[in-house]
């Protein structure tokens, strides 16, 4: 059997026939069982639970029934169980191994922000309960939105964003809101560093906003010159991520703020590497108006998967009065919600979303807090930027650091260390699976040519990093003792081998559909 248009071996025999790691009759190896798609194991006409058609129930569809089959497989109990669990084997994770993706902080999540958000004051609660029900959650929300007021030095917290992205959209929201009230709506050209997070420039564009981008200096920092050049009476904002996505802190920051301010802008600054400074440096400090926060990457919320996220932000003065609503108010001796603009303070730009956010972000945000407290916070930057720079001690003999000195979170590489071996930086992390590590970062931030970016987080143990150090140490060499073949060939370990990554790209295949049966001569 050919492979199926997804462009994977679908069963264990095509998986040995395009020559995957699979050299057995079943396609195991040992306790790594082979798992065809469930469709391929399942059938449409059977099913693994047969429950009786419900009596004297009516349909409130409005004719919206589903009239055909729906086309899912019939398993048995043990078999779902089972096609499930052997997926999951094939997921790396947090749980199993170091998980060095730069800028995206993937640490480890305690079980006790778990348990507390499991509560059932926290956990079962509605969005549509009456707020005299929820008084617990609401005094959660403020105490939480009080600390990353404090740690920011900031007066004003909008907690409704989901996510990072849609924090900047709040921030970017905000400027414009301040600069329509200042009746300077001509203000529409934003200041993008070329090292900036990709979602920086898309959500200038997405509130109205073009971008101009500031070049990089040759230590992977903002050119002043060039900043100081654009500026201008048509400058909106700076959108600025500190530390930077090179993994360096901008030592020019708060003459940028005073630089940008009497442009008459605003000063965005992309908070989502503020697991690097918390404790440490209060950005309200810095004179920035505006800061979303990432919770999974600073305060160790679940990270992915395409579930709930939390993206607060945060406003200086200048801006605070044009936050949006919801938000929470202590009154008197309980709490209320402020859900409408004209029952609000200030000149809120409107309402992001439907209800305030995400109850179990929030939740475990707190408990995290809690449980490490204001030293226990400034410890976790300072080991994540140890950890960064102890990865950076570990290799830079053999590859070769992006920049100069010393780095901060998180440890860039360029592919230097790998000219004229005939490996590239996919086919380097594409070795690192085979070696049981997930890859980091890879040609990104653009600046920097090849790039491999590499953030440890502060929850790795000096044990761990020396193992990770020492494979890619191994993986360095091999490379350029000229061992090509293992790593074009690579991965040979994982479930597939590689795969045509470009094509699936551009012409994904979202719908299975059964190979088309072939017809057999008869002898």
């Amino acid at each position: 059997m050919a492979m199926n248009t997804q462009g994977r071996p679908s069963r264990p025999v095509s998986n040995i026939e395009q020559g995957g790691y699979a050299d057995t009759f079943s396609g195991s190896r040992g306790l790594d069982q082979a798992e065809p798609l469930i469709f391929e194991r399942g059938r449409t006409d059977i099913t693994g639970v047969d429950f009786p058609k419900a009596k004297g129930t009516k349909a409130r569809l409005g004719g919206l029934e589903r009239t055909d089959e729906i086309g899912l497989p019939g398993l048995t109990e043990p078999e779902a169980m089972r096609h499930y669990v052997r997926l999951s084997r094939k997921n790396y994770a947090i749980d199993l191994g170091l998980y060095p993706l730069g800028s995206c902080t993937m640490k480890h999540n305690p079980r006790l922000n778990e348990k507390m958000a499991r509560l059932a004051g926290f956990g079962d609660i509605h969005p549509l309960q009456p707020q005299s029900t929820v008084q617990g959650a609401f005094e959660l929300m403020g105490e939480l939105a009080h600390w990353l007021m404090t740690l920011t030095n900031t007066p004003c917290v909008a907690m409704s964003p989901k996510a990072g992205a849609h924090g900047e959209l709040c921030g970017m929201m905000a400027i414009r809101a301040a600069l329509d009230a200042r009746g300077q709506s001509g203000r529409r050209r934003v200041l993008v560093p070329e090292s900036a997070h990709g979602t920086n420039p898309a959500t200038a564009v997405q509130c109205g906003f073009y971008c101009d981008e500031i070049p990089a200096g040759p230590d992977g920092r903002v050119d002043m010159d060039a900043f100081k050049a654009k500026l201008g009476d048509d400058v909106a904002a700076i959108m600025l991520t500190n530390p930077n996505t090179c993994g360096l802190f901008e030592r020019d920051i708060v003459e940028i703020a005073r630089l940008i301010h009497e442009a008459g802008g605003y000063f965005y600054c992309d908070g989502a590497n503020f697991n690097a400074i918390v404790g440490r440096v209060r950005p309200g400090d810095l004179g920035i108006d505006a800061m979303h926060i990432n919770l999974h990457k600073t305060f160790s919320t679940p990270h992915g998967g395409g579930g709930p996220g939390a993206g607060p932000t945060v406003f200086s003065e200048a801006l605070a009065p044009f936050a949006p609503v919801p938000y929470v108010v202590k009154d008197g001796e309980g709490w209320r919600m402020v859900e409408q603009e004209d029952e609000a303070e200030g000149e809120p730009f409107g309402r992001m979303v439907a209800f305030h956010g995400q109850m179990g972000m929030f939740t475990r945000a707190l408990s995290y807090m809690m449980s490490h407290g204001a030293d226990g916070l400034k410890q976790a930057a300072e080991d994540a930027v140890l950890n960064a720079n102890y990865i950076l001690a570990r290799l830079k003999h053999i590859m070769t650091p992006a920049f100069d000195g010393t780095c901060m979170h998180e440890a860039l590489f360029d592919d230097r260390f790998l000219k004229d071996t005939g490996v590239t930086t996919l086919d380097f992390a594409k070795a690192m699976i085979d070696e049981g590590y997930h890859p980091m970062t890879m040609y990104f931030p653009l600046v920097v040519h090849g790039a491999m970016l590499i953030e440890p987080t502060e929850t790795e143990s000096k044990s761990g990093l020396d193992r990770f150090c020492d494979t890619l140490e191994s993986l360095a060499k091999a490379a350029k003792d000229g061992d090509t073949v293992r790593f074009t060939s690579a991965p040979v370990h994982a479930p597939t081998k590689r795969l045509d990554e470009t094509r699936a790209a551009r012409n994904p295949v979202l719908v299975w559909t059964p190979p088309a049966e072939t017809l057999e001569a008869a002898e």
